[in-house]
């Protein structure tokens, strides 16, 4: 990993270590269209066409309720699975939102209430191996908001299988269908709807540069679908000072670089922190990894930053905005309020990424690519929206009437001050 020294650094080149890998997004979108339009207009054969040239599987049954599916697991398997779904409902639980009532002026009751988006539809990658933590990550909220059908896109294995794990989830959550398809052609089906897919409102869930791409057109097209949050490659940024344990932090670095090969994995040095000795630890847990191909490729173009103080690490990290930030320091609960920027934050020794990924409680869908500046991960609230309400007794229009008139007057919109018009007049004794 290259090492740089924050005092050494102008803003322009800090400016561009914060910048990731440029994404050429109209030349992926350009591969994109067809298979979107194809699928708007053939439906249920254009996904199989496409799961068949892309991955090479034919599928009898495209939909499939999860009910009628069996898998098969071990009893750990099962407990683990049950144990992260638990902590996902209770962190999310609790983000429940009361409905709202306020007293505007005398008369004038504005509210607030919540209701579930009704169809969403979870986007769940396949390659390498099942994501049943993505699963959860998407499914327990949705259930908790109470939204009517949730469908479950996948693609399926070589047999036209979906994996155990994530028909198990689909079933504790309660989906609707699992859609056996993977690619921007899954994310088409779910956004029109074709003869056996259920069209959605919003779409969730991470994917390649072409799943990314097809929800990032489809929000903007007349499928009127909704998107979570646009993302790119995974990413980590780690803060270390000289009470960080290399080998902890080694791990913490290598458990991100394994996601993919353009995976950002950034260590912040704080002075006193030994970088020799992590070095060491790199390299020989790099050498245990399956993944190791993978873990290497991304730490090639990833670096350390070297700083003073925790001061400037904070700083530097507020200006990267990373999707996930480690702060392996005995003083990390105290620099809370100083983090504006992040995705999700783990705080002290004991608390590896890895716990947000798979089972704390937080949810792991989370903005990347700098976007953490603007966005914030998936929770129970992106699965709802809110409805306001207002209602004036006679004496509230008879006071905030005059003020609507005037704001009217002032904008030219005759018919606007006419409607409250009219009705104080009658009002008037």
């Amino acid at each position: 990993m290259k090492t740089y020294n924050y005092t050494d650094l102008s803003e322009a080149e800090i400016n561009k270590l914060c910048q990731r890998p440029k994404l050429d997004f109209e030349t992926v979108a350009e591969q994109v269209k067809p298979i979107i339009d194809k699928v708007k207009r053939d439906g249920d054969q254009a996904v199989n066409f496409f799961t068949k040239k892309f991955d090479n599987i034919e599928i009898d049954e495209l939909i499939a309720n999860p009910f009628d599916l069996d898998y098969t697991l071990t009893a750990a398997e099962m407990n683990a699975i049950d144990v992260s779904i638990r902590n996902v409902q209770r962190f999310h639980k609790e983000q429940m939102a009361a409905d709202l009532r306020v007293e505007t002026m005398p008369g004038v009751i504005c509210s607030r209430i919540t209701r579930p988006i009704e169809r969403v539809g979870l986007y769940i990658p396949g390659g390498t191996a099942p994501l049943p933590s993505t699963t959860i990550m998407l499914g327990v909220p949705a259930s908790i908001a109470g939204c009517s059908k949730i469908i479950i896109a996948t693609p399926p294995d070589v047999n036209g299988k979906i994996p155990d794990s994530i028909v198990y989830i689909a079933q504790k959550i309660g989906a609707a269908a699992i859609l056996k398809a993977g690619g921007a052609q899954a994310i088409a089906a779910m956004a029109f709807g074709t003869e056996s897919v259920p069209k959605v409102d919003k779409i969730f869930g991470p994917g390649n540069q072409y799943v990314t791409a097809a929800k990032m057109i489809l929000q903007n097209s007349d499928a009127i679908v909704a998107i979570d949050l646009p993302a790119g490659p995974s990413e980590v940024l780690v803060i270390a000072d000289k009470n960080a344990d290399p080998e902890f932090v080694a791990a913490d670095l290598l458990s991100q670089a394994e996601h993919g090969e353009d995976s950002q994995v950034v260590l912040v040095a704080i002075d006193g922190f030994d970088s020799e000795l992590l070095e060491k630890h790199l390299n020989s847990q790099l050498k245990r990894l399956t993944r190791s191909g993978i873990a290497e490729a991304a730490l090639a173009h990833s670096f350390i930053l070297s700083v003073n103080n925790m001061n400037e690490a904070i700083e530097f990290s507020n200006h990267y905005a990373p999707e996930h930030l480690i702060i392996n320091s005995n003083e990390a609960e105290s620099l809370i309020d100083q983090i504006q920027n992040a995705g999700s934050v783990f705080l002290g020794a004991n608390t590896p990424e890895s716990l947000g990924d798979y089972a704390s409680g937080t949810n792991h869908t989370l903005p990347t690519y700098g976007y953490a500046r603007m966005y914030s991960g998936v929770s129970l609230n992106s699965f709802q929206k809110n409805i306001t309400i207002q209602q004036a007794t006679p004496e509230g229009l008879q006071s905030l009437g005059p003020t609507v008139e005037k704001l009217a007057d002032m904008e030219g919109l005759d018919a606007h001050k006419n409607a409250v018009s009219i009705r104080l007049k009658k009002l008037d004794p």
